[in-house]
């Protein structure tokens, strides 16, 4: 019996060990591929994710502290998911009749926490008898590869490291969105789940305090001075020295001592630059460069890279390596996107030795991100499409030379005064050729001067000016960071940060912190400091790694976390009136944009937004002014994302929502009774 992570990639692995013969069995509705090879009846089945997850044994989403939880199927944990019931009881029925098993789940410590908790919870406790195979590209002829050199699981330390990852989440996040929850509530609030996690606190905190840096940033204005110079009849710019100047009166200076002079140049300095090509992708490269050029989420961009994976078009996105090795063969590689007609550049570089530029990053599980050179069955999805480009052409780029670059520097003096002027020419393109569209080629081109040269000024100016703010972060600039302090990991760093959006703690393009986001910060360095700390989540971290390394004792590291959580918690719990007064104020009396669907038609003040109850969890629409007696309320969709359509019924003047649960959203009247709706029933 052979597990894999996803059904896609059972498909594929059944197929490629079938040679593309094998039978479809459904068990209770779940499908499973069966096959004969080398003598052994195979069965091939999917956990499609994670079928079982950590959570506490009450019904109750409000007690807390919550420190001993355990492992529950996914279905228990979350209502909604009966599929995975359905999954769990088939994968039960298929294991009986196994006498070996084969974990194929995607091999990182995600990947080996799934495989290991089917194998353990589903096949009996097979766990320590599976076989593992690893590998990088869901191609047939790697997949055969890989099964034959299957190997026994002789330590699972990687499955240690994954599993704890998760019960340390979970108690960090359970215990301390639970106070924060609870405290708002004890003052007076209707309950909302304020939630604060091991990484979203400090990535939340990155993103408030550069707000306040903005909101408090004063600008100080500044003068620019230029000059325009000619020779030959050709005229150019050139800038002072000094680009920021502060007083008006230098200002003056400079234009009454340069005015009725020549300039002459004093200097200039010519280097050839050589710019080798960009290491091969690992996936947070790549989510940078997609937000760069495609403005695509870096969750987004997560999705397609999975989806190409899933199709045998590219190795396994979720690395950190910058590194190719030679195994991955690429002359075939390069032979097989070169035949594509969009790639046939590529065919260039077949003449000689191939050896890619590397970047230091390695990952011991996967190579970098790379085109397995299978062409796609189908046409892809927008998004998979650009990425799948842009990773095609940063494999080509990185086996071409290097791109030389002139720079040309010119200091041109004017009575004492010095002004600059530059510019930058490609000599030879390089690997800026392969890299196509997504290659900077900055040109800046100036009239050919030499040293002494006497140039005509032709008049000097000046531009007032401010000093700019602080940038807010991007998803692209914030991964960035989240990457820099080492909190998070490859695979839940652009989770992270969609669930701060989905929380209303930030929103628009450049993250902005909502006031909620920034009262639920200021309350944690008020009460719990350390949550935010970026140290105390990196040591963590690299505790986690040192766990899959087999060189760390996982149960003394969900002790520390226990301890460090609990003294948090009393810190909480002393100060919960305080507490409760800073959240309850506008952040959590109004909701966050996303919240609020519009006014409450029925008290006519208030208005209608999303709320979670805090027994069932389930969402509804409620009214603000409850507090004041009004129970305009109705029920709302539970599986899918509801976003405000800014519209009010003709009808009964209730909400309009949009409501996505495919790849197409739907419009709903939110009133259960709306007329328009009654009309409807009765003309079916």
């Amino acid at each position: 019996m052979v597990v894999c992570e996803k059904p896609d990639a059972a498909r594929r692995v059944a197929e490629a060990l079938s040679e593309g013969s094998p039978s479809i069995t459904l068990t209770g509705g779940v499908q499973s591929y069966s096959f004969a090879r080398k003598g052994e009846r195979y069965v091939v089945c999917a956990a499609q994710g994670h079928l079982y997850d950590v959570s506490d044994p009450f019904a109750e989403r409000v007690v807390y502290p919550v420190f001993d939880v355990e492992w529950f199927p996914h279905d228990l944990v979350e209502k909604e998911a009966a599929v995975a019931s359905r999954r769990i009881a088939a994968i039960k029925a298929l294991a009986k009749g196994a006498t070996r098993f084969v974990n194929a789940c995607d091999f990182d410590a995600e990947g080996e926490t799934i495989g290991f908790n089917v194998l353990r919870y589903g096949c009996g406790g097979a766990e320590g008898s599976a076989l593992r195979v690893r590998f990088s590209t869901l191609t047939r002829e790697e997949l055969k590869e890989a099964f034959d050199r299957a190997e026994s699981s002789t330590r699972d330390a990687l499955a240690s490291a994954g599993r704890a990852r998760h019960v340390i989440d979970f108690v960090w996040g359970v215990n301390l969105s639970r106070a924060l929850s609870q405290s708002a509530l004890g003052a007076g609030q209707r309950y909302r789940t304020v939630s604060i996690g091991r990484v979203q606190g400090p990535t939340l905190g990155f993103l408030v305090s550069r707000e306040v840096e903005i909101r408090t940033f004063v600008s100080r204005p500044f003068w620019a001075v230029h000059a325009e110079f000619e020779k030959e009849r050709t005229r150019f710019s050139a800038g002072y020295s000094v680009e920021r100047i502060y007083t008006r009166a230098e200002v003056e200076k400079i234009e009454g001592d340069c005015s009725g002079c020549e300039g002459q140049v004093e200097a200039v300095k010519r280097s050839v630059l050589s710019q080798p090509p960009p290491p091969p992708f690992n996936i947070g490269d790549l989510q940078k460069e997609a937000y760069r050029h495609f403005r695509l989420p870096p969750n987004r961009t997560m999705q397609a890279a999975e989806r190409l994976y899933l199709d045998a078009l590219i190795s396994y996105p979720r690395t950190n390596s910058q590194k190719l090795p030679r195994s991955i063969n690429y002359r075939r590689i390069l032979q097989a996107v070169g035949s594509m007609q969009e790639y046939s550049i590529a065919g260039d570089l077949l003449n000689g030795d191939l050896k890619p530029v590397e970047g230091d990053k390695d990952d011991p599980a996967h190579p970098a991100i790379y085109p397995t050179g299978e062409r796609p069955g189908s046409p892809l999805g927008s998004s998979e499409a650009r990425v799948y480009d842009l990773i095609v052409r940063r494999f080509i780029a990185a086996f071409a030379p290097s791109a030389r670059r002139e720079a040309v520097a010119v200091t041109i003096a004017v009575d004492g005064h010095q002004f600059r002027l530059g510019s930058r020419n490609t000599l030879e393109e390089g690997w800026l050729r392969y890299y196509g569209r997504y290659a900077e080629r900055v040109q800046a081109e100036m009239p050919a001067l030499r040293e002494g040269d006497r140039l005509k000024l032709v008049s000097i100016q000046h531009e007032d000016k401010f000093e700019p703010r602080p940038q807010r972060y991007n998803q692209g600039s914030l991964l960035e960071k989240m990457e820099k302090e080492n909190i998070g990991t490859k695979a839940t760093r652009a989770e992270i940060i969609s669930t701060l959006v989905a929380r209303g703690y930030v929103g628009g393009e450049s993250l902005t912190a909502s006031d909620l986001g920034m009262s639920v910060i200021e309350v944690m360095k008020r009460h719990a400091p350390s949550v935010l700390s970026t140290g105390l989540t990196r040591d963590v971290e690299e505790k986690l790694e040192r766990v899959g390394n087999g060189t760390e004792d996982v149960k003394e590291l969900i002790r520390d976390t226990i301890r460090t959580i609990s003294r948090q918690l009393d810190e909480l719990n002393a100060n919960e009136g305080v507490v409760g007064r800073d959240l309850s104020s506008a952040a959590l009396a109004t909701g966050s944009d996303q919240d609020v669907l519009g006014a409450c038609p029925v008290c006519k003040s208030g208005k209608l937004r999303v709320i979670r109850s805090r027994k069932t969890h389930k969402r509804f629409v409620g009214c603000t002014n409850y507090s004041k007696g009004c129970r305009a309320s109705a029920p709302l969709p539970q599986r899918g994302a509801i976003k405000p359509a800014n519209k009010a019924c003709r009808t009964c003047s209730w909400p309009i929502v949009y409501v996505r649960r495919g790849r197409f959203p739907w419009r709903l009247c939110v009133n259960p009774k709306c007329p328009a709706k009654e009309a409807k029933k009765n003309a079916l």
